[in-house]
């Protein structure tokens, strides 16, 4: 820390981080924090969304939650938007948060290769 610029800097970004969890925003994304999401891998796709969402100004906020019960797709992401309409997003690594809060968030448009929905039907359960 050199000045009060440097100091005013660091507030602004850890004010922006805390919006992100927060806010009320367009889109709200929740992460699943149980036991089995964290050991699945949810605390850095969590990170991830955080730093992302900051980074590019998304219009969302990110949460996170328990468990979701979907422990076999563990880490979870699931993004309701303002008319609460949600979709499920199961095997999250960090690089597939980016593309999800990207094209999910930023562009409007659901990765369906991602959804539960795509991976049940790969599993034949659908």
């Amino acid at each position: 820390m050199k000045s009060l610029d440097d100091l005013k800097k660091l507030r602004d970004e850890a004010l922006k981080k805390v919006e992100m969890r927060e806010g009320g925003k367009e889109y709200r994304v929740v992460v699943g924090m149980a036991t089995s999401g964290i050991a699945a891998g949810a605390r850095p796709v969590l990170n991830q969304l955080v730093k992302d969402a900051s980074d590019n100004n998304y219009n969302c906020v990110i949460t996170q939650t328990g468990d979701i019960g979907l422990n076999s797709y563990e880490p979870i992401v699931q993004i309701f938007d303002k008319d609460n309409h949600q979709v499920t997003y199961v095997h999250v690594t960090p690089e597939k948060a980016s593309r999800i809060l990207k094209e999910h968030v930023g562009e409007g448009k659901v990765v369906e290769e991602y959804t539960v929905d795509a991976a049940e039907k790969a599993n034949g359960k659908l």
